[in-house]
This record gives structure tokens, C-alpha cells and sequence, in this order.
């Protein structure tokens, strides 16, 4: 049964499907830490069940308020399955750093999570999925889908997007030092955190590329040297405020 008090507008209802059962202090249910997590990523795992064995793909997502798309090959086995209603679980995971104790039990890692519950339907309106292949594009590298070659219909074909509105949401977080057990902290052993970061390099321009195309201003958050989750939520917060407009 959802518990319904937690159904308000910035939150996500919870029920035992969605609830934080080991470590619930570390639980968020309000879409703002749910979306945090999404945002920042790139990758996300979609996990389904076909005729009772359980099957886990990574891909690529990305986010329209409450609804959640994904793409792959029309030939793949998760976009033959994926129905309407299907039921699915998508999980996108940050390691933020490793964690050293005192003892071999205490060590852990600091990291940012997020599981999402809903029914995963294929888009087949062609105007929408025609869309949502713009979106895919935009939602990473600002207004570059409107800089492309207009896509080929077998290419348009040769796609499958997948959406899915969030139903119910969790995220849980560890962002802290070292806990040990309080007589171990005397012990002459090194303990610490030692923060763990994905940094975005220099770019490297086709070899092939024409001397007078210089590099777009949508691709400005992925800057030399920033981490990646951060060029990320800035492309998501220009998403959406194009989409906005």
C-alpha cells in the first residue's frame, strides 16, 4: 500500500517497492533529490523481467519533468520487450569517494543513488519520437540538434526511444567522513576519504574537421577540467529553460 502522506506534489508516494529499508536516514523521496541524482547522469541501468528471468541494460537517459526516455536499437532485446506498461526499475549510481576505516567493516564509499519505478511504453507517434530524438541530442549538448543534418527516415527507423513517467522515486545518499567504532580511533592506522571524480578533458577535434568550424557555444559546460556531473546539470537546466521558452 502507498503511504499517501508522502504523496505531496514535490515528493514521490512510497510504498514498500520504493522505500529505503537499509540505512533509511540516508532516503530522499522528494523529486528535487531524485532529479538531482538523474541529472547529473549519464548512464542509467533499465531492469525488466522476460518470462521470469530478470535482465539488467545499461543506456543512456535523459528527463522531461516526471518522465524519464531512453533509446536503443529497434533489434535489441530490452526495446522488442518493452511494451506498453511494462513494467520496469531505473537506477542511475555516482561514486563520489572511497571510504578507509580502522577496520575492514567500516569501510564504505560515499555515492549518490537513485531507483525509479514506472510502466515503460514504446513511442510510436512519429511526431513525438522525431521529438524526442531532438530532445535526446539537446538535453546533452544545447541546441545542437537544430546544427545536424536532418535525420534520415532509416535512421529514424533503426530507433527505438522508450519513456516512462517516474510513479515512484527513491534516492539515498552517503556523503561523510570515516565512522569507526569509537575505542578504534586510537589505533595507528591511516584512515580517510579519498574523493573519487569523472573530469571532462580536452577536446579533440575530428581530423577531418573543416578548418573554418569552430567549436559551438552549446558545448560550454564541457569545459577542461570540470567534472562531468556538473556539465551535466547545467546542460539540463538549459534544456529545460529552451524548452521553457
Amino acid at each position: 500500500m502507498i503511504d499517501r502522506r508522502t504523496a505531496a506534489t514535490d515528493a514521490f508516494p512510497v510504498s514498500q517497492r520504493n522505500r529505503i529499508k537499509r540505512l533509511h536516514e540516508r532516503g530522499r523521496y522528494d523529486r528535487n533529490a531524485v532529479f538531482a541524482v538523474l541529472d547529473a547522469g549519464f548512464f542509467c541501468h533499465v531492469a525488466y523481467v522476460i518470462d521470469g528471468q530478470p535482465y539488467c541494460t545499461p543506456t543512456i537517459h535523459w528527463r522531461e519533468g516526471d518522465v524519464l526516455y531512453w533509446h536503443g536499437s529497434s533489434a535489441s532485446r530490452m526495446m522488442r520487450h518493452l511494451r506498453s506498461g511494462t513494467p520496469v526499475c531505473v537506477t542511475v549510481s555516482h561514486l563520489d569517494g572511497l571510504v578507509l576505516a580502522r577496520s575492514a567493516f567500516h569501510h564504505s564509499v560515499n555515492y549518490r543513488s537513485a531507483m525509479c519505478f514506472g510502466a515503460a511504453r514504446i513511442v510510436v507517434n512519429a511526431e513525438e519520437k522525431a521529438r524526442a530524438l531532438d530532445a535526446f541530442v539537446n538535453r546533452l549538448y544545447p541546441g545542437r540538434a537544430e546544427q545536424l543534418r536532418p535525420i534520415r527516415p532509416q535512421e529514424v527507423k533503426a530507433a527505438m526511444v522508450v519513456a516512462m513517467r517516474i510513479d515512484q522515486g527513491s534516492a539515498k545518499v552517503r556523503a561523510a567522513g570515516v565512522s569507526d567504532d569509537e575505542e578504534d580511533y586510537e589505533l595507528p592506522i591511516w584512515a580517510g576519504v579519498i574523493p573519487v571524480r569523472t573530469l571532462v578533458g580536452e577536446a579533440e577535434p575530428c581530423a577531418r574537421l573543416r578548418p573554418d568550424v569552430a567549436r559551438p557555444e552549446g558545448l560550454a559546460a564541457y569545459r577542461a577540467g570540470r567534472t562531468l556531473d556538473e556539465a551535466l546539470v547545467e546542460t539540463q537546466r538549459s534544456y529545460g529553460d529552451d524548452r521553457a521558452r
